[in-house]
């Protein structure tokens, strides 16, 4: 076979490639949106220099803003249990973050920044007042940043389970940048997306780290996940590659020991190291307090919602 004919041969498998990855791409979108469980509650839409930012409001009182962890499969569903308690005492704000959930999703290098930038123009153009913020995982890292960054703006904080703060501070490597760009691709890179945030996937995260008791991990809450995390066709891959890079870690450290803010960290007891973490904050500002919620793990707001309540109550003063 002559050289002309294997590169047409070698064009035509690349195209045929090409068009199969393309449609099991558009599969797995139709799949995992079919039941369109974002669609409720309805809300309004914050428009943000960067794209639409949805969110919910709720209740009357000192406001609140809840922050969902900042996974591509989270959004404003992770408060749902929550929501109605804390409005019998506050205004409560629960937002989408951008390129999550049911706000826009653009195609742009998310940093820990762009996330502090996003809470400080929320608060100010949507909230109004000086609010206190309960935020989960990674997400606490901008709402500490974003403390830092103006106090006027952020009363208390309240830590959900927090990282790790030497992961924080990782920087983006000639590995993980080309991981970014390769995820960044139109199609392929999608479907490595697609692959690495498959329903069996979310659903070990769920059953390892996120619950503690498995029996209780209710089919609905995995669905939505897994339609949060493919809404919008996947363009939440942009977010995914950015955390791939290391592009939104920040000094967390930095920022702790300059607050004069009250800092509360809720952990679950289910996981150990959820408490070692805990005190590493508490070793750099150690007016930081701590409490657990017994026989939970990553997300006790879902797992153990009467229990998170109570908790929060009483390090905010709503009792």
């Amino acid at each position: 076979m002559s050289w002309k004919k294997k590169l047409a041969a070698g064009t035509a498998l690349l195209g045929l490639s090409t068009l199969t990855i393309h449609m099991i791409n558009k599969f797995v979108y139709f799949s995992a949106t079919l039941d369109n469980l974002l669609s409720n509650p309805s809300g309004s839409y914050y428009e943000w220099k960067f794209g639409k930012i949805y969110y919910t409001k709720k209740g009357n009182g000192k406001p609140l803003l809840l922050i969902h962890d900042l996974t591509t499969s989270s959004s404003a569903y992770e408060w749902n249990k929550v929501i109605d308690k804390f409005s019998k005492t506050n205004t409560v704000y629960c937002l989408d973050l951008l390129g999550c959930g049911r706000s826009d999703k653009p195609n742009l290098t998310y940093t820990n920044y762009l996330y502090v930038q996003l809470l400080t123009d929320f608060i100010k153009h949507v909230i109004g007042n000086k609010t206190d913020i309960i935020a989960t995982g990674e997400s606490g890292s901008f709402a500490i940043a974003a403390c830092q960054n103006d106090p006027t703006i952020i009363d208390q904080i309240v830590l959900v389970n927090p990282p790790n703060i030497k992961l924080l501070s990782k920087i983006p490597s000639k590995r993980t940048k080309v991981l970014t760009g390769f995820i960044n691709l139109p199609i392929f890179g999608t479907f490595l997306y697609n692959m690495l945030t498959r329903k069996k996937n979310i659903d070990e995260t769920f059953r390892m780290n996120y619950y503690y008791n498995s029996e209780d991990i209710d089919e609905s809450i995995i669905n939505t996940y897994y339609e949060t995390a493919h809404s919008g066709n996947a363009l939440s891959k942009y977010l995914f590659a950015s955390q791939c890079g290391h592009y939104n870690t920040v000094n967390i450290s930095h920022c702790l020991k300059s607050l004069t803010n009250s800092i509360f960290i809720i952990t679950g007891d289910g996981n150990p190291e959820n408490m070692s973490v805990a005190d590493m904050y508490k070793n750099i500002l150690p007016s930081i307090e701590i409490e657990g919620v017994k026989e939970t793990k990553h997300l006790p707001q879902l797992e153990k919602s009467s229990d998170f309540v109570d908790k929060v109550d009483i390090l905010l003063g709503n009792c």
